[in-house]
């Protein structure tokens, strides 16, 4: 018997979960008191560099390059008022794991019903893997770009990343914060250096970011794009519910006294800092890739949008704006640090996406797995398509491969659209919430204002792309019945979501109503976490 007691514990692939988030890291980075603002800045600094890799991911390069190449500095405005409506997101998102020491997934759980929650998990799952085909098209043709790899051989290897991830949980949070924010560095210096060379018209990138009537227009149509589809390819490309689950989990990483109202109340601060200035350069990289499109490549020579077509772009000296450029390009310098960029990002991305996925599991299933089996699980089914894609088009020509490609990261990317309005608006409702957040913690008017504002349009906006992203499904000579048949899908699909997101508004008024009823019966004091479902 002693011996039985004395003996390692056993850990099963999957076990229950029903703790604080992410446990392991939960509470673990120790935070100085009293101390001066930079020193308690960088005690905080970390959490925001995760959620940023999300809005730099391999997904947006292609849609703000092709933005550049087609409308100039037209779309910069998209650019800041998405960058500007995810700080007030992630914002938000922090503050809720801070304050009710639950993430998302975990609140949204508690205070809905348990079939809701298997719905919402399965949609927020497909959204992760939507984000990971993405990472594994950037990370397979970086791999090909810099080593010669064949493609479906790179596509394999991306899935040994899982040993990088191995590591990374064996040397402490606050290290893997900074190896992020290596890599973020990596890829903002890439471009900024890109950039610098190709003098772009700074008076036109300023002008650009006034937004006008032309910046949401029909037309024209260039290259079968016009400004609103730019636009709606920006906002989509950027905002990104993942995010929200990952940033309410990770904010909770740094240790506070949670019965000290002052203490939250500077960690709320903090994480905000943090998240600002990490989503700031996010926007500088975001910006910069649009500036590329304008200022690096002569108008309208990219023909080819894919990371393959960029990569020969910037090594071909007659796409190139001027001559500095091409004295550069020639060295190839240009087109290898293209590539180094686009595989830091996506193993970024493997780190974020990861602690993403364990995040909804336990949230709202209460499933817990190890990060390397859970990673290895989301990678391989992710690799399916891929190699599909690949083999598929192995004997067309290299131009429609790299199309084709293009298109599966494109067209994958409307899983964000279904489940973007599924993190925001229970966010948003909790966050408005004074029985979940206090007084004190609860969300401004202004900060209120702004947030219906922002969810209701980025909701109406991914919506409204579904018709087109369906039909995007059906390549570039699908005919007239298959197109109107991929619209009335999506309309259906739009209908669905609706209903949904009405029963989740009704569950979420109805939990909150309850732990009111709580709050009164135990003298008006807020109710510490619970992790459980409300209504099954």
């Amino acid at each position: 018997m002693k011996d039985q007691q004395n003996s390692p514990k056993r850990h099963k692939l999957i076990e229950y979960a029903n703790g604080p988030s992410l446990e392991e890291i939960n509470g673990t980075v120790e935070v100085p008191k009293g101390k001066g603002f930079w020193r308690t800045l960088f005690a905080y600094s970390g959490p925001g560099a995760l959620v940023a890799v999300g809005y730099m991911d391999p997904g947006n390069w292609s849609t703000s390059i092709t933005g550049g190449q087609n409308f100039q500095y037209l779309l910069m405005s998209v650019i800041l008022i998405s960058s500007l409506i995810a700080m007030l997101l992630q914002y938000m998102a922090a503050k809720l794991g801070i304050v009710t020491q639950m993430d998302l997934a975990q609140a949204i759980r508690a205070r809905t019903s348990k079939t809701l929650g298997i719905i919402l998990w399965i949609m927020t799952e497909f959204a992760i893997m939507a984000t990971d085909i993405a990472e594994v098209i950037g990370a397979a043709i970086a791999l090909y770009l810099l080593f010669n790899i064949p493609l479906v051989i790179a596509v394999f290897v991306t899935v040994f990343d899982v040993l990088l991830l191995l590591l990374l949980t064996k040397i402490g949070f606050r290290k893997i914060e900074a190896i992020v924010v290596c890599l973020i560095m990596v890829i903002l210096l890439v471009f900024v250096y890109q950039v610098a060379l190709s003098s772009p018209d700074w008076g036109g990138v300023i002008k650009g970011l006034v937004p006008t009537a032309g910046t949401i227009a029909s037309h024209p149509t260039i290259a079968g794009m016009n400004p609103l589809s730019g636009a709606l390819g920006i906002i989509g490309a950027t905002v990104m519910p993942h995010n929200l689950y990952l940033h309410s989990a990770v904010s909770q990483t740094r240790k506070i006294n949670h019965d000290d109202d002052e203490e939250v109340a500077t960690a709320v601060r903090f994480s905000a800092w943090d998240s600002n200035i990490q989503l700031s350069l996010a926007f500088v990289v975001n910006s910069l890739l649009l500036i590329m499109g304008v200022a690096v490549f002569k108008s309208g020579a990219v023909k080819d949008p894919s990371f393959f077509g960029l990569y020969e772009a910037l090594s071909n000296t007659s796409m190139l704006s001027n001559g500095v450029l091409i004295a550069v390009a020639k060295s190839g310098i240009l087109s290898i640090l293209f590539a180094v960029a686009l595989l830091a990002s996506g193993q970024n991305s493997t780190i974020t996406g990861t602690l993403t996925g364990q995040v909804i599991m336990e949230g709202f299933i209460h499933m817990r797995m190890p990060l390397w089996a859970r990673r290895l699980v989301t990678r391989l089914i992710s690799v399916i398509p891929v190699l599909i894609c690949v083999a598929t088009t192995s004997r067309l020509s290299v131009i429609d491969q790299h199309t084709a490609l293009n298109n599966l990261m494109n067209n994958s990317q409307v899983f964000l659209a279904f489940a973007l309005p599924f993190s925001m608006l229970p966010l948003l409702m909790m966050t408005d919430s004074k029985a979940e957040m206090s007084d004190r913690f609860k969300n401004v008017v202004w900060v209120k204002v702004c947030g219906w504002i922002s969810v209701i349009g980025l909701t109406y906006l991914n919506l409204i792309s579904l018709p087109d992203a369906f039909a995007g499904f059906l390549g570039d000579h699908a005919s007239a019945s298959a197109i109107n048949a991929a619209h009335i899908g999506a309309y259906i699909a739009i209908v669905l979501v609706l209903a949904l997101l009405t029963w989740c508004t009704i569950d979420l008024y109805r939990g909150d109503k309850h732990l009111r009823e709580l709050q009164a019966a135990n003298g008006g004091n807020r109710a510490m976490p619970t992790y459980e479902g409300g209504q099954d």
